[in-house]
């Protein structure tokens, strides 16, 4: 072989090398559901997700990244890389913009544009697998109702649900790409039990292996949104049995727990006075039935994380795996909302009382009325979680545990309400001495359309399809990847039902609905334990003074908007 022809296969595979390692990564976004920033093993919790942890161990756990502490907003900034307000989310998904403006639409906004329709404009096919939650026709009649449905926002193959909360083992608004569909009728899908966590991991697995076959040659974007832990506490028996008898221990016993291993993980700083515990083993009537929940609870994420797995072992299988971003976060803290758990108890019959429905129907309903085989749904105190006639949610308590070391829950803008794990994993763009590292820089959901911009390629655009976009609000979270600075030059905001907040470097400003603000140094006291208003009222005032500024150019408006949702924006202040 002549040296000529030496040199020129070298620079062939010179250049082959450098544009297979600058190729754009697959980017894959995993959202969990009403799940606590201690509940996965790597942020110190005892339930079993070794996949998520493997992840964590190979890649970068993020400790301050934030949500907007409900499910819809959460999709919306995550989707769009705006505020829930500017995308037409400003609440959930209600039909109150005839009333206060668009930023209470309850769809998401055509002046905004999806993660999948800005990846499409590097190349990259869509897909989405999950929970949507951003519109409010989910139960669409015709193809005109579906205009914000997952295919019709840039997403090129969709299984999942459109609406938000339902039966894991016969959920509602279950659409296969543009369809309605019902899980015990589809040709395409038929496990021996079907359990909607599995089904969103397999539907995922699928799509990158499919995708391997038709496209290889083309970047990938998934989007998994599980509804897991979300209630109803629903799981498979053989799930639920690993957890059999471990919080018989109670809320303080597993919170201790939890708070020691946090501070060997570097994820609990020493200066942070302890949160206080909420609820009292010793005064729990019903021990076996609050135990059912934290185990079924448990079950959901373990089953979750087996998922997982089965999704990056198919990357692997598939060599996908060295070049795809995998970022793993939660839409909100642990849920405090009673589901199910306060009314009188409904036992259930030796046999079924109602009629059995047939495969081909369409279940409609959050709360179904009965079960495949004609058992009615029951509720009430001391009905044990679990089985599919059951709808029930694992309280205030445990939602406490969840959160540890943090004060509050879902619905509020304390660190209880706002904080989530991110776990952001990637053999080919994340170097050796960062992997398993720490990250402390505060980030936020409106980033994730930043990143995928700044890896893909794509153009997030001024305009598309005939409508002015708004600018981004979020910034790439690469350099932090890398260990640098983000140099983030604006405030974070945040506000769901008049409870609000404002992040300003290691400053905090927060509030309950109609309540005083309260102003913490998160660096010194993230747990909010020691309020410096009165000692600070200056710094108090300016980054008040933040807020209202975003509020306005946002669209926020003051809480209750008005009719129903007005009670329940008083009736939740009542929680600590």
């Amino acid at each position: 072989m002549g040296m000529k022809l030496v040199l020129t296969l070298l620079v062939f595979f010179i250049a082959f090398q450098s544009s297979v390692h600058s190729a754009p990564p697959n980017i894959i976004v995993i959202m969990a559901d009403d799940v606590g920033y201690s509940d996965l093993g790597c942020y110190g919790g005892e339930i079993n997700t070794p996949n998520l942890d493997a992840l964590a161990k190979g890649g970068v756990r993020f400790t301050q990244f934030y949500n907007t502490a409900r499910c819809c907003p959460t999709r919306a900034a995550l989707l769009t890389g705006l505020y829930a307000h500017q995308a037409g989310i400003g609440h959930m998904v209600d039909d109150w913009s005839t009333k206060v403006g668009d930023a209470y639409a309850g769809d998401l906004s055509k002046k905004a544009v999806t993660l999948a329709e800005v990846l499409k404009t590097a190349g990259y096919a869509t897909y989405m697998t999950g929970k949507w939650h951003v519109t409010k026709k989910a139960k669409a009649l015709n193809d005109t109702d579906k205009y914000n449905w997952p295919l019709q926002r840039g997403f090129d193959r969709f299984y999942g649900t459109i609406h938000g909360a339902g039966s894991f083992f016969d959920p509602n608004t279950l659409v296969r790409d543009n369809a309605l569909i019902s899980p015990f009728a589809d040709p395409e899908y038929q496990p021996k039990q079907f359990y909607y966590t599995d089904a969103i991991n397999d539907h995922a697995a699928r799509f990158v292996t499919e995708h391997q076959q038709r496209s290889p040659e083309k970047p990938f974007f998934i989007y998994m949104a599980h509804t897991a832990a979300h209630w109803p506490m629903h799981a498979k028996e053989a799930d639920i049995a690993k957890y059999k008898g471990q919080y018989d221990v109670g809320y303080e016993g597993i919170r201790r727990a939890r708070l020691e291993k946090m501070k060997q993980l570097g994820l609990l700083d020493p200066r942070w006075q302890v949160t206080p515990q909420v609820g009292d083993w010793n005064q729990v009537a019903n021990k076996a039935w609050e135990s059912r929940c934290m185990e079924v609870y448990a079950a959901m994420l373990d089953c979750m994380d087996q998922g997982i797995g089965r999704l990056v072992e198919t990357l692997k299988k598939n060599g996908q795996y060295d070049n795809t971003l995998i970022l793993y976060l939660q839409d909100n803290g642990g849920c405090a909302e009673g589901m199910g758990r306060n009314g009188p108890h409904q036992a259930r019959g030796e046999k079924p009382s109602l009629p059995a429905l047939a495969n081909e129907y369409l279940q409609p309903d959050m709360i179904p009325k009965q079960t495949r085989d004609g058992y009615p749904i029951r509720q009430g105190k001391g009905v044990l979680p679990g089985d599919a006639d059951t709808f029930i949610g694992y309280g205030q308590n445990w939602a406490n545990v969840s959160n540890t070391p943090f004060r509050e829950y879902k619905h509020w803008q304390h660190e209880g309400g706002i904080s989530t794990p991110l776990i952001a994993h990637w053999p080919r763009g994340i170097a050796s001495d960062r992997q398993g590292k720490l990250e402390a820089q505060p980030t936020h959901l409106i980033d994730i359309m930043a990143t995928c911009v700044d890896l893909s390629g794509g153009r997030y655009p001024e305009a598309y399809q005939g409508n002015s976009i708004q600018p981004m609000e979020g910034v790439s979270l690469m350099p932090a990847l890398a260990g640098e600075s983000l140099k983030r030059e604006v405030p974070l905001f945040w506000e769901h039902e008049g409870n609000r907040a404002v992040r300003m470097g290691s400053w905090k400003l927060v509030s309950k609905n109609r309540g005083d603000w309260e102003l913490y140094n998160i660096e010194k006291d993230r747990t909010e334990m020691q309020d410096l208003a009165i000692q600070q009222p200056e710094r108090m005032k300016a980054m008040a003074a933040e807020w209202d500024a975003w509020a306005k150019r946002v669209g926020v408006k003051p809480w209750p908007l008005g009719g129903a949702q007005g009670k329940k924006g008083k009736g939740q202040k009542k929680a600590q």
